[in-house]
């Protein structure tokens, strides 16, 4: 589904929330679920272990016995045919190589704007209420109440195990053997190519995430029932292939209920940031669907949204980068902190923590401005002991979850706010230009021409990423310089003036 990259020109997608973390309202929803279990009535939570933390430093990653390359068509007939026989209708589109995504859909015939596609019936769905090939397999984790994100990455590795005796061998003979994801960057790639960006502490918590999960799958489950969960079938690598399918070609489906499902020919589609429509459930055909915003020609790929979504974000889990401008959505997460010299840090500490906060925080800006909670923020850091009682205010306003007033004003710190936010905005483009600098002169392995490939293949991702997150930072470190000037020059004429009125009586 999402098979692209930015070498090979992925576009992108639309608008902007003030929110942190808002919720979608397509069905393409990736935040990694609370990963908590429980056996009866004993709740057992899922930890995150660094027992096998090393397993992000390692230098090389196995590919599974399953699926097929990234961007190959051999088994594309045979998904189609096994989809035709179990329930999909007729379709004006195929499986084909594209430009954008290396294979997507393509239309046969003329698509009309508005007209509805796909039409896959709930009985090609992928849910956590799948009937599994091992059913004793499916009746444990039931019992331990697993999540349904681990439960359906189990479930995936089950049936993908289970070779031909899976109805579902077809679409798993289809599905890419290494998914585009960061889950594949090692601990050092990330280190190495992200250092600039704030989308590589994201993507190390996400692969802390994915190790904790199966680690507590393993410890609690897997190892007290080996002979439904090989330890040779289910490793931390089939859980990083299972998991990259699961943040690249899982659904939310908005009129089920907001049910989880991997569709199959739908997950097919590729993103394109010209088109706003999203696949969801229709009721009425009984099938997920969606309406085409533009008319396609035949030959032409069929595009739908992922949602609004930063470069960095469709980076980390669908593993492309738009070309630089073309996403109306894409941000760059800036860091601020409370300087630990203020002689007010404890009571500023406490009032964030209050409203879920911390002495650190990193907000979103995009080309057209930044939210209200970042101003917020910055007020706070910069507010002088004699505005102790607005300290509280200032935090409610500072966190996306408070419903507190958000646009609070404080003209006698308005400049000094600016300044700390232009600070930490320089600061950051420091690190970009750093960066940038250092790539043309990466050292990268010759002696292999895989790891060779795969090297200059991150790095220009790398590059592609830093360069659209610079080009929003110089966007806001000029309205912010602006801003200041402005502001000044107005403290200045007013100055005169008032200089000017002191001469005239004197």
């Amino acid at each position: 589904m999402a098979e692209a990259s930015r070498i090979f020109h992925a576009t992108l997608l639309p608008t902007f929330s003030p929110q942190l973390h808002h919720k979608l309202r397509h069905s393409h929803s990736h935040t990694f679920p609370s990963l908590s279990f429980k056996k009866e009535r004993s709740v057992v939570q899922c930890s995150v272990s660094t027992s096998e933390t090393r397993t992000t430093s390692s230098n090389t990653t196995q590919e599974v016995p399953w699926g097929c390359d990234i961007d190959s068509l051999e088994n594309a007939e045979d998904l189609q045919k096994w989809l035709s026989d179990s329930g999909l209708p007729p379709q004006k589109m195929a499986i084909d190589k594209v430009d954008i995504g290396e294979r997507g859909l393509v239309a046969l015939k003329n698509i009309r704007k508005g007209e509805k596609l796909l039409f896959v019936p709930p009985s090609l769905f992928i849910t956590a209420d799948s009937e599994w090939s091992s059913p004793e397999a499916g009746q444990v984790l039931k019992q331990y109440s697993v999540p349904d994100w681990p439960l359906i990455a189990t479930y995936l590795i089950s049936e993908a195990s289970s070779s031909k005796s899976s109805r579902w061998s077809n679409y798993i003979s289809a599905l890419p053997r290494q998914p585009y994801s960061l889950l594949y960057w090692t601990r050092a790639e990330l280190d190495r190519y992200l250092e600039a960006s704030q989308i590589r502490q994201r993507a190390i918590e996400r692969v802390t995430n994915v190790i904790g999960t199966y680690n507590d799958l393993r410890l609690r489950i897997f190892s007290k029932y080996p002979d439904l969960f090989p330890e040779e079938v289910f490793n931390m690598e089939t859980f990083r292939w299972s998991f990259g399918i699961l943040f690249s070609r899982l659904v939310r489906l908005p009129s089920m209920d907001e049910k989880v499902a991997l569709v199959p020919w739908a997950d097919m589609l590729n993103h394109s940031c010209e088109v706003e429509t999203f696949l969801d459930y229709d009721k009425s055909s009984q099938g997920v669907v969606f309406a085409t915003d533009r008319a396609y020609q035949p030959g032409e790929q069929v595009f739908i949204s992922y949602g609004k979504k930063s470069n960095g974000e469709l980076l980390l889990s669908y593993g492309f980068v738009p070309k630089e401008g073309t996403n109306p959505s894409d941000s760059v997460e800036l860091p601020l902190s409370l300087k630990k010299y203020d002689k007010c840090y404890k009571e500023k500490l406490e009032a964030l923590r209050k409203h879920g906060l911390s002495a650190s925080q990193c907000y979103p800006i995009q080309i057209t401005g930044w939210p209200l909670e970042l101003m917020a923020y910055a007020n706070l850091a910069v507010s002088p002991p004699s505005m102790s009682p607005q300290f509280e205010e200032m935090a409610a306003a500072a966190s996306n979850k408070s419903t507190t007033k958000k646009d609070l004003r404080y003209p006698e710190i308005e400049e000094k706010a600016l300044q700390f936010i232009l600070d930490s905005c320089e600061s950051s483009i420091s690190k970009y230009s750093k960066f940038l600098q250092a790539s043309g002169s990466m050292d990268l392995d010759v002696t292999s021409p895989k790891q060779l490939n795969r090297g200059v293949f991150l790095k220009q991702l790398a590059v592609d990423l830093c360069t659209s997150e610079q080009r929003i930072l110089f966007r806001a470190q000029h309205i912010l310089r602006r801003r200041l000037r402005d502001m000044r020059s107005g403290e200045l004429r007013a100055l005169r003036i008032f200089d000017g009125l002191q001469n005239i009586f004197k």
